[in-house]
């Protein structure tokens, strides 16, 4: 199955700081190049895989589980881990959950977070019964292109497959799990004009994140794929200076 364009992963092996870049559900890395694109400037080494089911076309997602997103971006925190001294994990929606999981994960690693409308809470309603209606409905309509910005568009899917969609439950309980015990600062990006997530998940992640720093701020600009829209050089700009604070080669990077 051919790709989407620009739904390619992309890897740069830059300096000994490195970011693990983790796109939405059902979305792909063409909603974070930008975003790649001025870590990379700075002097970065940047992973950002194309998750498994991502990029084709929606069907080929039927067979993925969080179980399988989760260990495409843990083996890219392996890949830049292995090149880099200080390594921090970024991510859009279902990416911003899989960030943190992989901070949890690798509680001694990794240095910070960046969340862009994160979703770890289940906020449609089909999915508390995703596991009874999956054979009845195989997919419903899509999430992608909430985007505020005239003329930018989303590379991802127009159909969400119920049976992929069920297995998020897992993830999002995990990382809520994780929360009190996690130490990385995080820095957590929110539009509040976001159509795709609400504000519940945001809300966990503060009042359960009690052993972490977490800065909130709010992108008023945006809808939810933040990172293609009216705010997402303050994205850019605020993980850098977040790179830099918390980075011991902070330093080193280009402004």
């Amino acid at each position: 199955m051919s790709l989407l364009p620009g739904a390619e992963p992309f890897r740069h092996r830059g300096g000994r700081v490195g970011v693990v870049l983790c796109h939405g559900f059902t979305g792909s890395p063409q909603s974070m190049r930008p975003w790649a694109d001025r870590l990379v400037a700075a002097g970065c080494t940047v992973d950002l895989p194309l998750l498994p089911g991502h990029g084709t076309n929606w069907r080929d997602m039927r067979s993925t589980t969080s179980d399988d997103w989760l260990a495409a971006a843990d083996e890219a925190f392996v890949r830049v881990r292995a090149e880099c001294d200080d390594v921090f994990t970024m991510g859009l929606s279902m990416g911003g959950c899989l960030a943190l999981r992989l901070a949890q994960l690798h509680e001694n690693d990794i240095r910070g977070v960046v969340v862009v409308n994160p979703s770890i809470a289940v906020e449609e309603p089909l999915l508390h019964i995703g596991h009874a209606v999956k054979f009845l409905v195989p997919s419903v309509k899509g999430l992608t292109n909430d985007i505020k910005r005239p003329g930018m568009s989303e590379t991802g899917y127009d159909r969400v497959p119920t049976a992929a969609a069920a297995t998020l439950p897992r993830l999002w309980r995990a990382t809520r799990n994780g929360l009190p015990t996690m130490t990385a600062p995080i820095l957590a990006y929110r539009s509040p004009q976001d159509h795709v997530i609400g504000p519940q998940s945001l809300r966990i992640l503060t009042s359960k994140a009690v052993a972490s720093a977490v800065t909130v701020r709010s992108l008023d600009d945006s809808y939810h794929v933040a990172t293609l829209d009216n705010d997402a050089d303050a994205i850019f700009d605020g993980s850098l200076a977040f790179v830099r604070e918390h980075s011991r080669r902070g330093e080193g990077l280009h402004a």
